[in-house]
């Protein structure tokens, strides 16, 4: 397929794509599928190897946000029946991170719900962030905490963080259908805090809450246009007691394509599968580890993953690794001042072979897809392409009973 070579080269040079070649991925037919992975995986093997970075959330503070984010069951009204508590204690907090960095995760994830951080809120994380790193020699830890003011991207910095995550989550035209508390533009600026602060900036997406392909597009390109470091890619988890428990528009052939697309529009980027892999992509889970080089390991903030154990099994039957805390994750090109850490744009011509990376490592994506709001106007229905939906699966939802806020052991 013409595409599919066009893409391969443009990946392997670093090359965006056209919005048209973009979309075209998307539109790809379930009988060119295999055809797609195998492209996207040869960019991904190109500038990642065969490792997987293993990422671990702490959720530090759950439910109860005053922001109206229509995906998330944490939501200001949200009437689904997760955990809720206030902040964990530094040693709590560590005690959790403890137990997926037993399990092979690199980096941990710190996320709190609510609008943003006060600054006696950045205190108690900075304390936690010392406490993770204190013990546990080459831990990465990344910081998602809501909206930044001025100077709180610094003192985390200052603190040990190692990355923030803020995501755009859907495309700047259907972002006011999803969020009234906020704008997209303040997700923006949040990212460009934590970029100039010096923290590795990691921002993502949600797919599956109605929108068209081509709002998928736009907020790919418009994250490759901020260049974090790594791209968090979540399929909605449709909780029950939120605007979007009845969206169910995704089929493992649909996640994979948006995978693909993802991977060809930010070829050296980290890719994270993040929430809903497992209600969405299921027993393809494996094909996907040829499209990110990034999961998170055990479970999420409100609802639960597949075993820790059933993840390190699956990365190895596939014929990849974890990667270790003495590897780095990015390619040399994007720790040496490229992107728009140092004003934008995409670098130089990397060299043949940089899958064999050095330097500092890349960005973990802190966001949970969990729920939303009617489709918006004009959007064409989230499985273009595919000419069908796999229907609602609400059995695959599994709310968090354990780890953080729990007695109980989590999943690691």
């Amino acid at each position: 397929m013409d595409l599919l070579n066009t893409l391969v080269d443009k990946g392997l040079r670093r090359e965006t794509p056209t919005r048209e070649e973009a979309l075209a991925v998307l539109g790809t037919s379930d009988d060119d599928l295999l055809d797609v992975v195998a492209a996207a995986g040869k960019v991904r093997r190109h500038w990642f190897g065969r490792r997987v970075k293993l990422n671990y959330l702490v959720n530090l503070k759950s439910g109860l946000c005053p922001e109206d984010c229509s995906y998330c069951s944490q939501r200001l009204g949200s009437k689904a029946d997760i955990l809720k508590y206030t902040w964990l204690k530094p040693e709590q907090a560590s005690e959790a991170a403890a137990a997926g960095l037993a399990g092979g995760a690199k980096r941990v994830c710190l996320v709190a719900s609510g609008r943003g951080p006060t600054d006696r809120d950045v205190d108690r994380v900075s304390d936690t962030i010392k406490a993770i790193k204190e013990g546990n020699e080459g831990v990465e830890v990344c910081a998602c905490l809501g909206l930044l003011s001025d100077g709180q991207a610094e003192r985390l910095r200052e603190a040990g963080a190692d990355a923030y995550n803020h995501n755009l989550n859907t495309s700047e035209a259907t972002y006011g259908d999803i969020t009234t508390t906020h704008t997209y533009a303040d997700r923006v600026d949040t990212v460009h805090k934590a970029h100039a602060a010096g923290l590795s900036a990691c921002s993502g997406l949600i797919a599956g809450m109605g929108e068209s392909d081509a709002d998928l597009v736009d907020v790919v390109f418009a994250l490759r246009e901020l260049d974090p470091d790594s791209v968090p890619v979540n399929f909605l988890i449709p909780f029950e007691g939120t605007p979007l428990a009845e969206e169910w528009n995704l089929t493992p052939q649909r996640c994979l394509r948006i995978l693909a697309m993802v991977r060809f529009v930010c070829p050296d980027v980290e890719v994270r599968i993040a929430g809903g892999r497992e209600v969405h992509l299921r027993t393809m889970q494996p094909l996907a580890l040829h499209l990110a080089n990034s999961i998170f390991l055990g479970d999420y903030l409100t609802s639960e993953g597949q075993a820790g154990r059933a993840d390190l099994e699956m990365i190895a039957d596939a014929g990849f690794e974890v990667e270790g805390t003495d590897q780095v994750t990015l390619p040399e090109h994007r720790t040496g001042g490229c992107g728009s850490h140092d004003g934008g744009g995409v670098c130089g011509t990397a060299p043949a072979g940089a899958g064999a990376c050095a330097g500092t490592s890349s960005s973990g994506g802190c966001a949970e897809a969990e729920t939303e709001t009617e489709t918006p106007a004009g959007a064409g229905s989230a499985a273009e392409g595919t000419g069908r939906t796999d229907g609602p699966r609400p059995d695959l939802v599994a709310v968090r009973r354990r780890g953080a806020g729990t007695d109980l052991a989590p999943n690691a």
